[in-house]
């Protein structure tokens, strides 16, 4: 297993089964876009600061939601079979619950993690020079190894299977080389992604629009390389 061939499976699963990604995920980001688009436009009219209203809150609320709702419907899809009916996925409740506790738990340790490598290696390289560009780099990949080490977890929560933290880093245990590669090019695959929005205009109309299409793809192949992950660890399926 390669952190490269997790990468390449992860994006085509969207591409081989693109009408069933779209009929999982559609409807829901669209919530998601409409929330991202009232909060745009909520900065905007407050002259750049940060003032939401609550239908603009009450409306983040729901992108959250939908965005879970998303992960575990793709993940079900998946490793389940289980099909969308229609153009919304078949709602888990307390799956979406434990999906959200779950990764609330591993997002702070990850930033736990970030802090410390963070503070460590600004007291060894500093915060100028090389080290202002080293420092945040190699925190945020470190982060991202130990999410992808912890990620089973989540895709547990989806299908309803009994699963810890220790199991879960103990299922990637062995892997962290291939998961660092993981990281690396999904970082590269995403910056080069974003490249056309930030030269448009990262607050255009343009840069909006393009912004709502990249997250659609970030939403479907993040969820895809957590969902070949837990299949590789835990499953034992094998990747083309």
């Amino acid at each position: 297993m390669t952190g490269w061939r997790i990468f390449v499976h992860s994006v085509q699963l969207v591409l081989r089964n693109l009408s069933s990604a779209l009929r999982v995920s559609l409807v829901l980001y669209a919530v998601q876009a409409a929330a991202q688009v009232a909060f745009f436009l909520s900065v905007t009219e407050n002259a750049g600061t940060l003032q939401p209203s609550l239908p603009v809150v009450l409306l983040s609320i729901l992108g959250v939601v939908a965005s879970l709702w998303i992960a575990v419907a793709w993940h079900r899809f998946v490793l389940a079979e289980e099909y969308p009916a229609g153009w919304l996925p078949r709602w888990h409740g307390g799956s979406v619950l434990r999906y959200f506790w779950r990764s609330l738990l591993i997002g702070l340790l990850v930033v736990a993690l970030v802090v410390a490598v963070g503070v460590v290696l600004a007291l060894a390289l500093g915060t100028t020079g090389i080290g202002i560009v080293l420092v945040p780099l190699l925190a945020t990949t470190a982060a991202a190894v130990l999410f992808f080490r912890l990620s089973p977890w989540l895709p547990a929560a989806a299908l309803d299977r009994p699963m810890d933290l220790p199991d879960a880093w103990s299922r990637t245990a062995g892997r962290t080389g291939d998961l660092l590669v993981l990281a690396l090019i999904t970082g590269i695959f995403t910056t080069l992604l974003e490249l056309p929005g930030l030269l448009g205009g990262g607050a255009s109309l343009f840069g909006l629009v393009y912004g709502l299409v990249l997250g659609w793809i970030g939403t479907m192949v993040g969820a895809s390389i957590l969902t070949t992950i837990y299949g590789i660890t835990v499953e034992g399926r094998a990747i083309d």
